[in-house]
C-alpha cells in the first residue's frame, strides 16, 4: 500500500429535494484513499453508502438528488467543478465503479460484447481483433465460462452471478486506478465470491489499484479492507484500521454492527439485533442520529452531533463518550 493520496473527499453534501421535502443522504462526508489501498464502506441499508459512491462518480440521480457542496479531488483535481464531457473522459479510464445491481447496470438490447468493447475502444482506441482478443481476456480474467461465445449473449442470457462478473470486467477493462465497487459480491455465490475478491487483489497487487468497497459483509471487510469507514443516516461516524475496528470498536453504532455477526463456534438461542430503525434521511434527529438506539445515550447525545475525536493513531469517532 503507498501513500500517495489518489482521491480525497471534504465534507461532501448530497441533498433530495422531493415533495417529501429535503432529505440529507450525505451528510458532510469526508475521507482519503491511498494508492493500493482498500477502504470499506460500512452500515446499514440505507445509511447513505450507495450515494456517497454515486457522487463521487458524479452519477447521483437528478435532478432531485443535487450535490450542495464539498471536495471529491482525484490527484487534486476538482472532480465536482468538471463538466459532464470531461467526467465521462475519466469515468473507466482513471475512475471507474462496479454498480449494485448488475441488471439495471447492462443494457438489455446490447450484447455482452458491445458493452465490454465500449470503454476499449473510447479509452484505448482498441479496433478489430486486437479489441476482440482484449474483451474475450476480461472475461476469461472473471471466469465466465466459454468466453468467445459468451460475447454474443444478451444481459438476460446470463445467470445474476455472471452479470455481476460481466459488469466488473467493464468497469477493469481500462486499467483504472480507483475502483468505486458498491456491493460487487452480492450476487455471487460463496466459491465464485472468493474467487472474484481474490483476482480483486491480485490485481490490486500488480496495478496498485485504490478501491473504494461497499459491502454489508463483515468477512468479505476482514478479508479485503485495510481501513474500514462506518456510515450512519449520512454521515461517516467512525474510521479505523481494519484490525483495530474489529477489536475496539469506539461508536456504539459500529459495536452493536460487530455484535450482529454470528459467531460460528458459539451456540446461541437468539441473535443479537439493534433495536429500532434508522431514521428517515427527511426527519434527521437534532442530535446524534443513533441516540435513540444508543444504549448509552446521554442528553447533550439529543441535543447535538459530536464532533470528530482522534481516539487512537488513524482511528477517529463522532460519540460523545470520546469527547
Amino acid at each position: 500500500m503507498g501513500d500517495t493520496l489518489i482521491l480525497q473527499v471534504r465534507d461532501l453534501k448530497t441533498y433530495f429535494f422531493t415533495k417529501r421535502g429535503v432529505g440529507k443522504a450525505v451528510d458532510g462526508v469526508s475521507f482519503d484513499l491511498r494508492r493500493g489501498e482498500t477502504l470499506g464502506l460500512v452500515g446499514e441499508s440505507g445509511c447513505g453508502k450507495s450515494m456517497t459512491c454515486l457522487s463521487v462518480m458524479r452519477l447521483h440521480p437528478g435532478p432531485a438528488a443535487r450535490i450542495l457542496s464539498g471536495q471529491v479531488l482525484l490527484h487534486g483535481e476538482e472532480l465536482l467543478q468538471k463538466t459532464e464531457k470531461e467526467m465521462r473522459k475519466l469515468r473507466g479510464k482513471h475512475i471507474a465503479m462496479i454498480l449494485q445491481d448488475p441488471m439495471t447496470a447492462l443494457n438489455p438490447v446490447f450484447t455482452i460484447g458491445n458493452q465490454l468493447a465500449e470503454p476499449l475502444r473510447i479509452h484505448q482506441k482498441l479496433r478489430g481483433h486486437r479489441l476482440l482478443q482484449r474483451a474475450i481476456e476480461l472475461l476469461r480474467m472473471l471466469q465466465i465460462p466459454a468466453a468467445e461465445s459468451r460475447l454474443k449473449s444478451f444481459p438476460h442470457q446470463f445467470s445474476g452471478g455472471m452479470r455481476q462478473r460481466a459488469v466488473s470486467s467493464i468497469a477493469l477493462s481500462c486499467d483504472p486506478e480507483v475502483i468505486v465497487a458498491d456491493e460487487p459480491t452480492t450476487s455471487l455465490d460463496v466459491t465464485i465470491q472468493a474467487a472474484f475478491l481474490e483476482l480483486l487483489k491480485e490485481i490490486q497487487r500488480r496495478s496498485n489499484l485504490a478501491i473504494l468497497f461497499v459491502t454489508h459483509d463483515f468477512g468479505v471487510v476482514a478479508r479485503m479492507c485495510d481501513r474500514v469507514a462506518v456510515m450512519y443516516a449520512g454521515k461517516i461516524i467512525e474510521t479505523a484500521d481494519t484490525q483495530r475496528l474489529f477489536s475496539t470498536p469506539a461508536h456504539p453504532y459500529t459495536e452493536a454492527l460487530l455484535k450482529s455477526v454470528p459467531e460460528v463456534n458459539v451456540q446461541i438461542d437468539r441473535l443479537y439485533t439493534i433495536e429500532g430503525q434508522p431514521p428517515s434521511i427527511y426527519d434527521l434527529p437534532a442530535g446524534c442520529p443513533f441516540a435513540p438506539r444508543c444504549p448509552y445515550v446521554e442528553d447533550r447525545c439529543r441535543q447535538e452531533f459530536p464532533p470528530v475525536k482522534q481516539v487512537a493513531n488513524s482511528h477517529t469517532v463522532s460519540c460523545w463518550r470520546h469527547v
